[in-house]
Parts: structure tokens; C-alpha cells; sequence
């Protein structure tokens, strides 16, 4: 499925798949929304799949924005995958 990105008041709302064949359009798009802006919320509610791909994609935009104090946010009930992987990610380091 294809990855459909959406902007209103400031939260990017994405639709589709987030997968090996997105991931790297994904995380090059998000790097530069978050240099432009200096700081990113992705709202992930309607992502409909996210593969190993899609959260390393989501797992270095999140290294990144911490490494330049960023602020970066993901909202969304749907994908509780990436909730934990950024829980034991946390609890590892």
C-alpha cells in the first residue's frame, strides 16, 4: 500500500504502509520536515502496517531529533509495536 502523508496545524498524519518499500522515503521526508521546523509530530492512528524497516525509519528520526534536542512526537493507538520498541529501547539504554 502506498504511504500517503498529510499536514494540519502542525501534526503530519500518515496513511498506508510503512515498510521496505517507504521506510527510506518516510524517514529522508521526516529528516527534513524535522531540520525545517525543529521539532515533528507524526500521527501514526491510520498507518495500517509497519515493518522492521519502518521502525528503524522511525527509530533514527527519533535518535536524531534527540541528539539535537528536538522536540519529536508520535500519536496514534494503532500500532502498539512501535510503542514497545521505543519502551524497552528506553529501558535498554
Amino acid at each position: 500500500m502506498a504511504l500517503t502523508i498529510k499536514e494540519k496545524n502542525n501534526v503530519f498524519t500518515v496513511e498506508g504502509s510503512i515498510n521496505a518499500s517507504t521506510a527510506r522515503h518516510f524517514q529522508s521526508h521526516f529528516q527534513m520536515l524535522l531540520n525545517t521546523f525543529g521539532e515533528l509530530t507524526i500521527d501514526i492512528e491510520n498507518v495500517s502496517e509497519i515493518d522492521k524497516n519502518g521502525l528503524a525509519a522511525i527509530k533514527v528520526l527519533y535518535e536524531n531529533a534527540l541528539s539535537k534536542n528536538r522536540a519529536f512526537f508520535i500519536l496514534g493507538t494503532g500500532c502498539k509495536d512501535t510503542y514497545d520498541e521505543f519502551r524497552y529501547s528506553v529501558i535498554a539504554a
